[in-house]
């Protein structure tokens, strides 16, 4: 049975670390410019064009490929924006609780308040479209959440015996977070940073879709998806290659993300 899961879970990250991989080589592997017209509009799939082309010409397979790195590279710097900054505040509210919690705690449940999407779309109005306003809008939005589950995780670890003799025989706050607290709460901690992740990457696909991702003809599954709508009665194919890219890019990660949770 272990070795059944080990297995699984080797699939599970080789799958992922194959798309993030083709990605952040599109350049080299995406036989066309992304945004040069290299065929004839709506042309379907064959040898030349494997996903066929869109309704200006380009070739689907290429702009898949540019349009992962567009949008794996937003998720990625929303989980930081929202994981770094609330692993620091959970740590500090866990830890030291008093003001400092409930201050921490009065934070994430304002944010908490408001609907997620709506955050980031508020975000997007003030600073405008563009990959790193969706990130930041993305990554505020998936803050609070992290806060929480750190602070609660840590307040966990913080009255266990030998936390309290590190606190008694007078070690810092840092040495006994770095030691006896972050390693103990690390897998559930993880295993919350792969469904973040998977949330922001539909999150930043879905602001795309909207129109809020800036530059139109830029390539990014969100906005192909969006694109494709338009012509997806006689060009099915445009929508459904990014469609497909991203719902398995999302089966990969909560996967990763549910075996990090039981293991």
């Amino acid at each position: 049975m272990r070795g059944r899961r080990a297995v699984v879970f080797a699939l599970l990250w080789g799958g992922l670390a194959l798309i993030v991989l083709a990605s952040l080589a599109a350049p080299l592997l995406a036989p066309y410019d992304p945004l040069a017209q290299s065929g004839e509009s709506l042309a379907p799939p064959d040898a030349a064009h494997p996903f066929g082309t869109d309704l200006a010409g380009r070739d689907v397979w290429s702009r898949v490929l540019f349009g992962g790195a567009r949008t794996l590279s937003i998720a990625a710097l929303s989980v930081a924006l929202a994981v770094l900054p609330g692993l620091a505040l959970g740590l500090a509210a866990g830890y030291l609780g008093g003001i400092v919690d409930a201050v921490v705690v009065a934070l994430a449940d304002a944010l908490l308040a408001i609907p997620p999407l709506l955050a980031a779309l508020a975000v997007v109005a003030l600073l405008g479209g563009g990959a790193a306003p969706i990130a930041l809008a993305v990554g505020i939005s998936g803050l609070p959440g992290y806060t929480r589950l750190v602070r609660a995780s840590t307040r966990a670890v913080r009255a266990l015996p030998y936390v309290e003799a590190a606190r008694s025989l007078g070690a810092h706050p840092a040495g006994i977070l770095a030691r006896h607290v972050l390693p103990n709460i690390a897998r559930p901690l993880l295993a919350f940073a792969g469904v973040t992740l998977s949330w922001a990457i539909m999150s930043a696909a879905a602001l795309h879709f909207l129109g809020l991702g800036g530059d139109p003809s830029a390539p990014e599954w969100g906005a192909m998806m969006a694109e494709g709508r338009q012509v997806y009665r006689a060009a099915p194919w445009t929508a459904l290659a990014p469609g497909l890219a991203l719902t398995l890019t999302l089966l990969l990660v909560n996967g990763l993300a549910g075996r990090l949770g039981r293991e």
